[in-house]
């Protein structure tokens, strides 16, 4: 395992290091002169210069990148541009606020989208299974800010359940106050997809040779569902979960806006509403590292889905 981990660490420095070249070139040359941006509108010959000589944007390229190179391995990125805090200290204190809606979503997504499935998938070609499916079918075809709209209205306004909008500094008010019609919302505008996904990997296994020979021997159906086919429907689910999990974040970005939750997603689109070059790049290499080390995570906990699965 440890060789295997390694490895795979050691595999990830020539992603990191094309990540960091495109975020690069793009900020660097394709953004703009950020000296131009940060000298306002009249800009003075003599204070573009100064700028550009205290952001390091008068050296050549390949100092400039050696300089970024170190900001993202010391996690120093600098001052935000528009309000003069640490980039750190700003993804820092954005990233509890997303967590705490992002982890729920997570988890009551996949438990519940999992279990229904392999309900779905019991009795399959049955009325209930076809209703299903014509009702996650309509609702993969309604847009995201309808939804919004709808849960705001009957949770916050009309049944006034929830607050519609705002965030504390308690974690607990924030998981029983703010954070259940957003994490309510994310989990029923997910769940349809997934379901319908997580019943394909279900039947698939069903028709399986192994299946049929599972109950040839006397097992129950009950059995069958639980020991064998869901045990070998969570390779494709892993990888699924995994893949979604970076996507997460971006979801978030519509859910922090409407709530009024001071995340991560709410601070990139506020920061390319102000040109904060160094928040955004920051959190863009940030993200590409999360989704390398998510994948490594799905690929060990393969081999404890399924001993089968050999880390070599």
């Amino acid at each position: 395992m440890g060789a295997y981990l390694a490895r795979r660490l050691w595999q990830m420095v020539p992603t990191l290091a094309g990540v960091i070249a495109l975020v690069f070139v793009l900020f660097n040359w394709v953004g703009g002169d950020p000296a131009l941006i940060l000298a306002g509108k009249v800009p003075d010959p003599a204070q573009i210069e100064n700028i550009r000589r205290q952001l390091g944007i008068d050296q050549p390229w390949w100092v400039q990148l050696w300089i970024f190179v170190q900001q993202v391995f010391t996690f120093d990125f600098g001052r935000s541009w528009s309000t003069n805090q640490l980039v750190s200290d700003v993804i820092l204190s954005r990233l509890g606020p997303t967590l705490t809606i992002m982890v729920p979503m997570l988890l009551l997504e996949t438990l519940l989208a999992v279990t229904l499935a392999l309900l779905v998938a019991w009795v399959r070609g049955s009325l209930t299974d076809r209703v299903v499916m014509v009702v996650t079918t309509v609702a993969m075809s309604i847009s995201f800010l309808v939804y919004i709209i709808v849960f705001q209205w009957l949770f916050g306004y009309r049944l006034a359940w929830f607050p519609v909008q705002g965030w504390s500094e308690d974690l607990w008010t924030n998981l029983v106050k703010f954070a259940p019609l957003p994490v309510l919302l994310g989990v029923f505008v997910s769940l349809a997809p997934s379901l319908r996904l997580y019943r394909s990997f279900f039947l698939d296994e069903i028709g399986h040779d192994y299946v049929r020979t599972a109950r040839a021997k006397g097992l129950s159906e009950r059995r069958v569902m639980l020991r064998h086919v869901l045990r070998n429907a969570l390779i494709p689910i892993l990888t699924y979960v995994g893949i979604g999990l970076p996507s997460l974040f971006v979801g978030s970005f519509l859910l922090e806006m409407f709530f009024s939750i001071p995340g991560l997603g709410r601070e990139v689109i506020d920061s390319v509403n102000r040109s904060d070059f160094p928040v955004i790049k920051a959190i863009t290499v940030y993200l590409a590292v999360l989704t390398m080390l998510v994948n490594l995570l799905v690929d060990v906990l393969y081999h404890y889905a399924d001993p089968r699965v050999k880390l070599r």
